[in-house]
C-alpha cells in the first residue's frame, strides 16, 4: 500500500451510499463497506456531487453489461484524497480531487498525441468495476457486490477511483465549482473550443439547453461568436440562456409550418458553422446537421444516444462540404486541462456560478433526479451529509 498517515488507511471504511438497485427505482441509502485502494488507486472522500443526463440514462438502462445491478452510480463530483494505494505519486491524501470518467494513462499513444483525449491503454474494457481488473471495491452489509459506474461512482460518501481518472485541482477552487468541471461543463466548452474551434464572429447552433448545452453557449460566448441560437423544448431554458450568450432562441413547436433548419438558415444567412447535439437522440442528430452551412458547417455529436439508433445522413449532403464529428468529454484532456478550466474560474473569465440551480443534502438525493426529470434543474448539487 501508499504511505499511510490517516487513521483508516489501508483499512476497510463503512460509510452511506445511494444504491440503484433496480432500474428507474429510487436510489436508497444504505450503509456499505469501501474497500481500501489497491496498487494505482486513491479513495476519495466525497464533498460533493451533482446529477448528470447521463445518469438518468444509465439509471433507467436494464440491459447490456451497463444495465447491471445493483450499482453506485454519479460520476460528476470533488472530494479529499482519504487514502492511495501503492505506486500512486501524483496525488497525495488532503488533495482536493476531481474523479473523471475519462482516463488519462499518459503513456499510450492517444494520451500523448494532441488529437485525441482517449486513453488506448484503459479504455473502458470493464464497465461494471476498475478499469485495469474488472473487480469491485464495493459490498453492502450482507456481502454482495456492489458495480461501479463509469470508474467514478461518486453517490457514496468514499469512493475508490484509479489514478487515471482523478485530477488533483487548486484548493481555492470552491467545491461545488470544481464538481462541474468534472463532466458536464468541460464537456461543453470543450467542444466549442478544442473540437469545433469556434471562432470570432461565427454562428453556432444548440439543440438541449442543458448543462452541456449551455456550456457550449459559454464557450462560444468566449471565442466571440456573433450568433448562438439554442433550441429546446422548454422555454424556461431561454432566459437561462442569455446568462451563457445565447442570442437566438427557437421552441421547435412554435414554428408553425417551417422546420427548425428553415429558421437557422434565415438567422444565419445559409446555415450555422458550427452545430452541437447535446441530447442523444439520432433525429436530433439530423436536425442539427441539416442546419449546417454547406461547404464548411461542422455538426459536433455529443450526446449519448438513448436508444443506441443509427445515425442516417445523405451522402451527397456530405460532398457537399458539411461534417459530423463525435466527441468523449468536449475533446478535454482531464489532467491538463481541467486546471486550465478552474483557474479561468478563479480569474473570473469563465462562468460557472449559473450552472447551479438546485442544492440538496445527500439524504435527499432523488429530489435531484425529481428536478432534473421536470426540467427545472441544469445542476443540482447533491452535499454528503459528512
Amino acid at each position: 500500500m501508499g504511505k499511510k498517515t490517516s487513521g483508516t488507511a489501508g483499512k476497510a471504511i463503512t460509510c452511506k451510499a445511494a444504491i440503484c438497485r433496480m432500474p428507474g427505482e429510487d436510489l436508497v441509502i444504505e450503509e456499505i463497506e469501501v474497500a481500501p485502494p489497491q496498487a494505482l488507486e486513491v479513495r476519495i472522500k466525497i464533498i460533493c456531487t451533482s446529477l448528470c443526463h447521463t445518469d438518468v440514462t444509465f439509471w433507467k438502462m436494464d440491459f447490456g453489461p451497463e444495465g447491471s445491478f445493483p450499482k453506485i452510480l454519479g460520476h460528476e463530483a470533488v472530494g479529499i484524497v482519504e487514502s492511495v494505494g501503492e505506486h500512486v505519486e501524483e496525488v497525495k491524501e488532503g488533495d482536493l480531487v476531481v474523479p473523471v470518467f475519462l482516463p488519462s494513462c499518459n503513456e499510450c499513444r492517444d494520451c500523448t498525441s494532441s488529437k485525441s483525449n482517449l486513453c488506448t491503454k484503459l479504455g473502458s474494457k470493464f464497465y461494471l468495476g476498475m478499469p485495469r481488473d474488472g473487480t469491485s471495491r464495493f459490498r453492502d452489509l450482507k456481502g454482495e457486490v456492489l458495480h461501479h459506474f463509469l470508474f467514478v461512482s461518486s453517490f457514496v460518501e468514499y469512493t475508490v477511483v484509479d489514478i487515471a481518472h482523478v485530477v488533483s485541482l487548486n484548493h481555492h477552487v470552491p467545491p461545488d465549482k470544481a464538481c462541474l468541471l468534472s463532466c458536464g461543463v468541460s464537456t461543453g466548452i470543450g467542444a466549442a473550443w478544442k473540437v469545433a474551434e469556434v471562432e470570432e464572429g461565427s454562428s453556432v447552433a444548440i439543440f438541449g439547453l442543458g448543462a452541456v448545452g449551455l456550456a457550449v453557449a459559454e464557450g462560444a460566448r468566449l471565442r466571440g461568436a456573433s450568433k448562438i441560437i439554442g433550441v429546446d423544448l422548454n422555454t424556461d431554458k431561454f432566459e437561462i440562456g442569455k446568462k451563457f450568450g445565447v442570442t437566438h432562441f427557437i421552441n421547435p413547436t412554435a414554428l408553425g409550418e417551417k422546420t427548425v433548419s428553415q429558421v437557422v438558415k434565415e438567422i444565419t444567412d445559409g446555415g450555422a458553422d458550427y452545430c452541437f447535439e447535446c441530447i442523444g437522440l439520432a433525429s436530433l442528430m439530423k436536425d442539427a446537421f441539416s442546419c449546417s452551412r454547406e461547404g464548411w458547417g461542422k455538426t459536433v455529436i455529443l450526446g449519448v444516444e438513448k436508444h443506441w439508433s443509427e445515425l442516417n445522413i445523405n451522402c451527397y449532403e456530405i460532398l457537399r462540404g458539411r461534417s459530423v464529428v463525435g466527441s468523449m468529454f468536449g475533446g478535454i484532456k482531464p489532467k491538463s486541462d481541467i486546471p486550465i478550466l478552474a483557474k479561468k474560474y478563479l480569474d473570473k473569465e469563465l462562468r460557472l456560478d449559473d450552472f447551479i440551480t438546485h442544492e440538496v443534502n445527500f439524504q435527499d438525493i432523488n429530489k435531484a433526479f425529481e428536478f432534473l426529470a421536470q426540467g427545472k434543474s441544469i445542476r443540482c448539487i447533491i452535499w454528503m451529509d459528512n
